[in-house]
């Protein structure tokens, strides 16, 4: 199992949802979209007029005596925060799909190159064609010297899991790893049975 990937989805879902009610609310005050609308928010809701803030000369005087340090620490801090967002959001969107991949055990120096539809549909292929399985979806990412396969499996309700990713491995993988030089190829499958919930496996 492979439960990285899922992690970094709902925390991203979960950051991204948090701020686009925080966007949200200041559009709605901004626009004075409760007087337009005739809406009364909840007690104690924060920013509902185009008058609010979202710190109050209250709070921005409280915190002025901590130094003439204090605020340029705060954006510093609020721009690194964002910056680190922007980076990992970016490297869950980055899974580049190679053009060509070199084959042979030299790949510097054979010349020969395979277009990646034709591996993966080699690997769909001959892995659909596998007992058991009904079907196979295969997509190339990563760079050209170090591809990987993204590999979804769907099985007959009667097959096993380990049953079906064993025959894979040694089947369909072992094939295109010997074939094209990339003993490294790595391949992470998701496996579907018909009318179940899906899991993700390695």
């Amino acid at each position: 199992m492979t439960p990285q990937p899922v992690l970094n989805r709902v925390l991203l879902a979960v950051t991204g949802l948090i701020l686009l009610g925080g966007g949200l609310l200041i559009i709605a005050a901004g626009l004075d979209l409760y007087g337009r609308l005739d809406l009364t928010p909840p007690a104690g809701w924060p920013l509902t007029a185009p008058a609010d803030v979202l710190l109050g000369s209250g709070d921005r005087s409280r915190w002025s005596s901590q130094g003439w340090w204090w605020w340029p620490a705060v954006i510093a801090a609020l721009t690194l925060i964002a910056l680190f967002a922007l980076w990992w959001l970016l490297a869950q969107l980055r899974r580049r799909r190679p053009s060509r991949i070199p084959v042979g055990t030299d790949h510097a120096k054979q010349g020969v190159e395979l277009g990646h539809g034709a591996l993966s549909d080699a690997i769909a292929a001959e892995a659909g064609a596998l007992p058991g399985i009904d079907r196979a979806k295969v997509r190339l990412t990563g760079r050209p010297a170090r591809p990987r396969a993204d590999i979804t499996l769907t099985l007959t309700p009667v097959t096993a899991p380990d049953t079906a990713l064993t025959a894979l491995g040694e089947g369909p993988l072992d094939n295109a790893r010997r074939s094209t030089g990339h003993d490294d190829l790595f391949a992470e499958t998701r496996v579907r049975v018909a009318h179940h919930k899906a899991h993700r496996v390695a």
